[in-house]
């Protein structure tokens, strides 16, 4: 199968703090069990950081030798097509699952050998529909039996409900937390609207993190329970 060209565009790709970070991430997400292979990432609000994240986790993985597939979820107000490649108006979810088009249409191969994308194609009426659908769960269940991983990025779950419509399908779901840019309330909600659809959380994933102040870049596994401590804490 011959499938199209794009080429991601990855923010601070050369930056020696947050390749390490992804490579601390990725290891994580491999000792998390061999049977996390969907994962999810959704967040609070915009702008947190979610996509860069999912972009870039799944360049480290491709880059270690597996095979990675990223699905662009956010069918109402995505970015990556147009801020994040070089694809003009690409085919891409929405179609696939309103039947517009076929899985081998919709899959691009990026510069990274391993790495294919699925942008999330034009605008739907009805995503949380398309994504409650048979056709959603029957890419995910083919994507198993070809990719080692598959990287959901979905929208922020205190703005619309498609993250936790989504998330159960899933081994896993990763929550980005914008540095500054996420109160308590908002994150607890999240946590309990996951926890309500019986998803698990693998952990939290902090951007924008002042690496001059020793912060570091993420917080995952351990970290996302520390950091419950501390927000009961300023309660």
């Amino acid at each position: 199968m011959t499938l199209q060209k794009t080429k991601i565009r990855l923010k601070a790709s050369d930056n020696f703090s947050v390749e390490e970070a992804f490579k601390v991430l990725r290891t994580n997400i491999q000792f998390s069990g061999p049977n996390i292979k969907v994962i999810s990432f959704t967040s609070s609000n915009e702008n947190e950081g979610k996509t860069s994240v999912s972009l870039g986790i799944a360049r480290s993985f491709a880059e270690l030798g597996k095979k990675v597939l990223v699905i662009d979820a956010d069918m109402r107000k995505s970015v990556i097509a147009s801020v994040y490649s070089d694809a003009i108006q690409p085919i891409g979810l929405s179609e696939l699952l309103s039947k517009q088009a076929e899985p081998e249409a919709c899959i691009y191969q990026t510069q990274y050998k391993l790495f294919h994308m699925i942008f999330s194609g034009k605008y739907p009426p009805n995503p949380a529909e398309l994504l409650n659908g048979n056709i959603f769960n029957e890419l995910l269940a083919s994507a198993r039996d070809i990719y080692d991983y598959i990287f959901i990025d979905t929208p922020p779950l205190n703005v619309v409900i498609d993250a936790a419509i989504i998330a159960p399908k899933c081994d896993g779901t990763i929550i980005v937390l914008g540095n500054g840019r996420t109160t308590n309330s908002q994150l607890r909600n999240v946590i309990n609207q996951l926890h309500k659809s019986n998803s698990h959380i693998l952990g939290l994933v902090r951007t924008g993190a002042d690496a001059s102040r020793g912060d570091g870049y993420y917080g995952y596994g351990s970290s996302a329970k520390k950091k419950k401590k501390h927000h009961r804490k300023q309660n």
